[in-house]
């Protein structure tokens, strides 16, 4: 058999490789794979949960009197900027250091789970997640927020390595996208439920923040009790030395009528090439033929992180604060995107088997640099000017409905696939680390923002968003020119879409030349 994914000087054998591929990669949808994906995809409420809350809280009066007053005092300055009600580096740090945590975590996560599996992982990252909301919700202190702040993290760090990659390893393959995609949508109903949340206990004096932080412990406990429930992947079980066990899960999920074998064999023949690699994943990423992964594994979740949705996500109450709503209407706000963004998210999983992934980029990424350029010359026209601290009704109404255009095309685009093309991409001897590098990266950046943005709002004012839009131009032109089309290919045969890229199968050949060295 030719080695999976690899040109071969036999056209012939080649297709016959194709043909059988395609063929286990068909397999139908069971009651049981979707069960199980489900259950793994909840693992997103508990990212979702944190962006939607953190936002909320730190405008909330009560939650700022407590912890942050000379807050509320520069807030009630005359002379003081529009855009720079809110810049106060510790309230930001509230916010921030969960994603610091989550990077640290992500890291050793990929590690843990080549030990005890991927679906112990996510059950480790939930019972952190749990205790972490108990601290937040009994916080005293900005010591005892931070240091809760930080076990959230951890438990974001875990879950978010191991759940996307459960469901890539998981899903059949023609339906791999809508599987993957399901994590982004728990991610968002989790951010739906939290300024819903946010949206009530905002009205309680004192301590409605506490409710709002504490309640983090719900998605926490359903990701324990899901966790304790599903099996680990067929391919993390045959890394770990559990043949019979992983052939077992295999029939499970395709079905007991189904022919698993010659998914099952490729799946030990991926294994088997993994243990083979005398060097760790880390090391083997600096080899020339693996510079395609290398450069997808920082540029995706840099991207990702340079369209700004983040920070929207997370300070949405904010920026609404800012152009002039009421707290209650800013929270309100808040809910409305989240609602947008799960129906995008809801039409990106049927969509993105369909249309595919480079569509989708392109589509999203030409529909967010146009809202963005809009918001930017809105506020530009009107808020600041004459030393006003708000803007006329209407366009304060604009800015909204051009945010809520703006989340639409995120949640049809990069939302979803920022989750299921690292997850799919790298092969088996570099996947915990490819995702873990992944995860980092987009962790270490958001913590670097979260931590900046109220600062750069109040120093660029407007032109922020044009700094936004810059990138997303930017990241458009990348993804139409570098990334190939990946749906519906299986895992196992993944390396045969950079194969025939006009620019990354040169590296193909050069990881071929290696390994047949390795071989030797």
């Amino acid at each position: 058999m030719a080695r999976e994914g690899f040109p071969t000087a036999d056209g012939g054998e080649r297709e016959r490789e194709h043909d059988r591929v395609q063929g286990y990669g068909s397999g139908r949808v069971t009651i049981s794979v979707v069960v199980t994906c489900l259950m793994a995809a909840s693992c997103g409420l508990i990212f979702g949960y944190d962006i939607g809350v953190s936002g909320g809280v730190t405008q909330m009066q009560s939650f700022l009197e407590k912890f942050f007053p000379e807050v509320l005092r520069e807030m009630k300055g005359a002379n003081r900027d529009a855009y720079c009600k809110f810049d106060n580096q510790m309230l930001t740090a509230f916010t921030s250091s969960l994603y610091i945590a989550g990077m640290l975590s992500s890291l050793v996560a990929s590690r843990v789970t080549k030990r005890v599996g991927r679906q112990a992982v996510m059950l480790t990252g939930g019972v952190l997640f749990l205790a972490g909301s108990v601290f937040n919700a009994a916080a005293l202190n900005i010591t005892m927020l931070i240091l809760g702040r930080m076990l959230l993290g951890f438990g974001v760090g875990f879950t978010a390595q191991a759940a996307p990659l459960y469901l890539a390893e998981t899903a059949p393959a023609k339906w791999r996208g809508a599987f993957t995609t399901a994590y982004n949508f728990f991610l968002v109903l989790g951010t739906l439920a939290a300024t819903v949340t946010n949206y009530f206990t905002n009205r309680i004096p004192g301590w409605g923040w506490r409710v709002s932080l504490g309640l983090a412990g719900v998605p926490a406990t359903i990701i324990v009790l899901g966790a304790i429930f599903v099996p680990d992947t067929p391919s993390s079980l045959v890394m770990r030395g559990h043949a019979d066990r992983a052939r077992a899960s295999l029939q499970r999920i395709r079905g007991a009528d189904a022919d698993v074998d010659n998914e099952f064999k490729d799946i030990v023949v991926a294994v088997e090439e993994a243990r083979r690699n005398n060097e760790g994943a880390f090391e083997r990423l600096r080899g020339k033929g693996y510079r395609h992964y290398i450069v997808m594994m920082v540029a995706i979740p840099t991207f990702f992180d340079l369209t700004g949705m983040i920070v929207i996500s997370v300070f949405s109450p904010v920026l609404f604060r800012t152009i002039g709503f009421s707290s209650q209407k800013a929270v309100l706000g808040s809910v409305i995107l989240s609602l947008v963004n799960l129906s995008s998210v809801a039409v990106s999983t049927f969509v993105v088997d369909r249309a595919g992934r480079r569509f989708l980029f392109l589509v999203g990424g030409i529909a967010m640099m146009f809202c963005q350029v809009a918001v930017a010359w809105i506020l530009a026209e009107h808020l600041g000017r004459h030393h006003a601290t708000t803007m006329a009704r209407n366009y304060s109404y604009g800015v909204l409905a051009l945010t809520c255009m703006y989340t639409f095309s995120f949640g049809l685009s990069w939302g979803p696939l920022k989750w299921v093309v690292p997850s799919e991409i790298y092969p088996m001897e570099i996947r915990s680390a490819g995702q873990a590098m992944t995860i980092a990266i987009a962790l270490t950046l958001s913590f670097a923002q979260t931590q900046v943005f109220i600062t750069l709002l109040c120093s660029l004012k407007y032109a922020i968003f044009f700094f936004y839009a810059g990138w997303v131009l930017v990241m458009t032109i990348f993804m139409a020119a570098l990334l190939p089309e990946t749906k519906g290919v299986p895992l196992e045969a993944m390396r045969s879409v950079w194969a025939k890229h006009w620019y990354w199968r040169r590296f193909v050949r050069d990881a071929k030349q290696d390994n047949q060295v390795n071989c030797l």
